[in-house]
């Protein structure tokens, strides 16, 4: 109750969901899944075995949305549902003291293998309900990113692009773009580095002037060597 975890209770064997059950639960559908997951994408660049877990407003925006990898060993849908709570614990603030759920929670999963149902997309089906629940949020659909593609289990939608091996076409990102950090009470433009100076130019002289420049250094150098 008011989002405490008290531990699994004796109705919680079951924690899974066939596709089936999932289609009866009448899970709303995303407006543009397309653009949802392209977007979702973009942001977090999943990889397989990463999941990300998005609340949307209720315009259908993204206001807050997560990355992570889960451990091969936890393959438990209350193993799923306590990595989904966290992060979205994190990410944005529950909705417990609305009469009504208005944001949605979203989750993809980016994994290998063929498009079909698993039973691990089963466990994390059970999990998004349970996470939803806890933290006042109305449970929305789970999408899945594969070789083939994405798909939206449940409503039939789906599209080749992006897919499970995409995030290897998205920029790379490194530490040298980062902004330098400034010292406290350093203006900026005092840390800017100063400009590289240029060249002085010589002045420009006459064709005479270089010639009689010409036969005075000549005319010192004759009369050095005389001089020897």
């Amino acid at each position: 109750m008011n989002g405490t975890d008290r531990g699994p209770s004796r109705h919680d064997s079951h924690r899974t969901v066939t596709l089936p059950e999932w289609e009866s639960y009448g899970v709303p559908l995303l407006r543009a899944p397309r653009e949802f997951v392209t977007e979702l994408h973009r942001r977090h660049l999943p990889q397989p075995g990463t999941t990300v877990v998005a609340v949307l407003s209720a315009e259908n925006r993204v206001v807050a949305s997560a990355s992570f990898g889960v451990r091969p060993q936890f393959d438990d849908g209350w193993d799923h549902r306590n990595a989904l709570l966290g992060h979205l614990r994190r990410v944005t603030p529950h909705d417990l003291k609305r009469s009504r759920p208005s944001r949605t929670a979203v989750l993809l999963r980016c994994r290998e293998g063929g498009p079909d149902w698993t039973e691990q997309d089963g466990a994390w089906m059970w999990a998004l309900r349970a996470a939803a629940e806890l933290h006042g949020l109305r449970c929305g659909p789970y999408l899945t990113l594969t070789p083939a593609g994405w798909q939206s289990l449940g409503d039939g939608r789906r599209g080749r692009n992006p897919h499970s091996g995409s995030w290897e076409l998205g920029p790379v990102h490194t530490v040298t773009e980062l902004p330098p950090r400034l010292p406290r009470g350093v203006p900026a433009a005092a840390a800017e580095p100063p400009l590289p100076q240029q060249p002085a130019v010589a002045p420009v002289t006459s064709l005479s002037a270089i010639r009689a420049l010409e036969g005075v250094h000549d005319g010192r150098s004759v009369r050095r060597t005389a001089a020897r």
